[in-house]
């Protein structure tokens, strides 16, 4: 790198370190933590930025990158500059944190079968898409089905960590934090296998089969975070992590058994001390009775090993919440666009955080209604004013081109939520 980049660097890095130390920003994280504890007095807001198409991205607002050198320029991009904007335009309820985490570069090897995919021919990242599905006949077909197998290259993220040091380790710490899997809910995996109709099919036409894929899938997914345990892989997901469909950790809980001092951040950690995220959004035309014999008791054995429980995302789940509060670690639960607020808000009572998310339409049509949007926000908070809540606007993939539209939706509800 030449010296302009090193330098760029540097100065990206205490900027990060301001932020991290920013009385907002602490704030922040204790409202945090109080919203884990019960308190209910002050909504959380969330807002994500990541799935947006539009040519005049938000992050447009951050102006050219800096940094000549390709690998800085990716540093700079993906590690410095999201937290900037959340910061700073945005103004959302994510937290800076006083250091820079990085994952270990893992693999692992498919199932011994693969999808066939087809794309629309279309200029846009968004097409439809149709698979042919490798297993077509559960009974005929299962034998091909192989556990998978795993791998780490702990050579080449120790490298990459060697290098982010020696650019500004003298200013932000590097640890190895990261996550490794979204959600372990299996179904999505499932009907890549199977197909969604054959899936739905199954439950009458071949029940035994269905269930002897979902038992593979519960063993694979056993198997893997118990490979990682085992690996010295995880660390906790107690902080910014993304925890959940949108949502952060934050939580004093766990690790669940309290240590005589604060563990470091990078600490090994069990499955036992972990949030771990389970839903079944292709499930959605399923019934309650069909989940609960199908799909449930699988998830359920994922969700014992794990100390805290986020279920769901765009899913309604107020038709099989009574299925799933038999999770003892059911901790947040998604209140989809198509929940029944109502419901939910009652079945979360103080002991289950409300984790609400808007419909993006809202802010992605042509027409940006400021006082649609102030009568949904007003809906959720009088709706679930006895709840912990967090409000997350997530799934947005357009501002019809008009940056601005995100951080002034955070802005009307912070507005609406100080009423």
């Amino acid at each position: 790198m030449r010296q302009k980049d090193k330098d760029t660097l540097k100065r990206l890095a205490e900027r990060k370190m301001a932020m991290a130390n920013d009385p907002v920003n602490l704030e922040r994280r204790e409202a945090w933590y109080a919203l884990d504890d019960g308190a209910t007095h002050r909504p959380m807001i969330l807002a994500e930025v990541g799935g947006i198409r539009d040519k005049n991205h938000p992050y447009g607002a951050l102006g050219e990158p800096q940094c000549e050198d390709p690998w800085a320029r990716q540093v700079e991009q993906w590690m410095f500059n999201p937290e900037w904007y959340q910061f700073s335009v945005l103004k959302d309820d994510h937290v800076v944190e006083p250091y820079m985490a990085i994952g270990w570069r893992i693999g692992a090897s498919d199932y011994g079968v693969q999808k066939t995919t087809h794309r629309t021919q279309s200029g846009d990242q968004m097409t439809s898409v149709n698979w042919d599905a490798p297993i077509r006949d559960i009974d005929a077909d299962f034998g091909r089905l192989k556990p998978r197998t795993f791998s780490v290259d702990r050579a080449k993220t120790l490298e990459e960590k060697a290098r982010l040091e020696e650019a500004f380790g003298d200013i932000v710490p590097v640890i190895i934090r990261g996550t490794y899997h979204w959600s372990l809910g299996m179904t999505n995996t499932l009907i890549d296998l199977m197909g969604l109709e054959a899936m739905m099919l199954a439950m009458y036409d071949n029940p035994d089969g269905l269930h002897r894929m979902m038992a593979f899938l519960r063993d694979d997914s056993l198997a893997y975070t118990q490979w990682l345990e085992d690996e010295g892989i995880y660390a906790l997901n107690n902080r910014s992590e993304y925890t959940g469909s949108g949502s952060i950790g934050y939580t004093r809980r766990l690790p669940k058994v309290a240590a005589a001092s604060a563990p470091p951040l990078d600490a090994k950690a069990q499955r036992k001390d972990l949030w771990v995220l389970l839903e079944s959004q292709e499930t959605v035309g399923v019934g309650p009775e069909l989940f609960e014999e199908f799909i449930y008791p699988y998830q359920k054995a994922v969700a014992d090993v794990f100390g805290f429980v986020y279920y769901g995302c765009c899913e309604p789940v107020n038709n099989r919440f009574h299925i799933l509060k038999r999770m003892e670690n059911l901790k947040r639960i998604s209140v989809s666009p198509w929940a029944d607020e109502a419901f939910m808000a009652e079945a979360c009572g103080n002991d289950i955080v409300f984790s609400r998310k808007p419909n993006p339409t809202l802010i992605s049509t042509s027409v940006f209604d400021e006082a649609a949007i102030r009568r949904d926000l007003r809906a959720t908070l009088d709706t679930a004013k006895r709840c912990r809540l967090e409000i997350i606007m997530k799934d947005v993939h357009t501002l019809d081109n008009d940056p601005s539209r995100l951080p002034r939706w955070v802005e009307l509800a912070r507005k609406e939520a100080g009423q």
